[in-house]
């Protein structure tokens, strides 16, 4: 998923007479439902752990280990379409503020690259670079709903609340290499079968050559990457340093 954070939206100036507004959280019977979906999601993803790390054990190597988990990932990763739902629906920012726009690019992206890339892109599926994101996606996952989890239950372990806002800075770049080295993985294939792609003359007047548009997609990474992992960064500081400044003055 997505770049979320933690905290007010809003930095108090101590200049206001009115008390801070606190963020409307999620009801009872939304709190429930979110807590269901969280848990399920974060099932999931431990799923496709173990099924990495059984397959690696039975092979005795990491290569094409895509094969052992692929069903579990598509249908998971495509779960994750209803929590951009969710953030449009503002419950999740009741819980955890996100910024909508870099959230849905995420898992967009993910989706995109599990489909549109990944499954129909056979000759890519023995890539390492697909482990690569796999991988990378695995961990960040089974962090991220389980800080989800337990932050509707009120019950947040620092532990995942550190792991949540560090691990990130290795796995967010692991993750995006790999993704990328995949679709450049893929350029050759789509060239040469023409995939997706729609060519002139056609009763719609309409071209499409889905070549260009991934390399459209590879582009897109460069403004939109950095977006991501600073927003993440400075939610890191703000998080982190507030945790320490609460537990100094217990």
């Amino acid at each position: 998923m997505a770049a979320s954070g933690s905290g007010g939206s809003r930095a108090d100036n101590g200049y206001s007479s009115q008390p801070p507004r606190r963020r409307k959280g999620p009801g009872a019977l939304a709190t429930a439902y979110l807590v269901i979906y969280n848990v399920v999601m974060t099932a999931g993803w431990l799923v496709i752990a173990v099924g990495l790390v059984r397959a690696y054990l039975a092979k005795g190597s990491y290569h094409s280990l895509y094969y052992s988990i692929e069903k579990p990932l598509k249908f998971f990763q495509t779960g994750a379409l209803l929590e951009e739902y969710l953030l449009i629906a503002n419950y999740l920012p009741g819980i955890v503020p996100s910024s909508v726009v870099l959230t849905a690019f995420q898992v967009m992206s993910r989706v995109f690259l599990t489909w549109a890339v990944t499954h129909s892109v056979k000759e890519v599926q023995s890539e390492d670079s697909v482990l690569l994101f796999v991988v990378a996606w695995t961990i960040t996952e089974i962090i991220r709903y389980s800080f989800y989890t337990f932050s509707l239950l009120n019950h947040l372990p620092y532990l995942i609340k550190w792991a949540r806002y560090t691990l990130f800075i290795v796995l967010y770049p692991m993750g995006v290499s790999g993704e990328l080295l995949t679709i450049y993985a893929a350029l050759p294939f789509v060239r040469q079968s023409g995939l997706y792609s729609i060519s002139l003359p056609n009763k719609y007047n309409f071209s499409f050559d889905y070549y260009t548009f991934l390399i459209l997609v590879m582009i897109s990474y460069i403004p939109i990457f950095p977006q991501l992992y600073f927003h993440m960064l400075h939610q890191r500081r703000k998080v982190l340093s507030h945790t320490e400044e609460h537990k100094k003055s217990e």
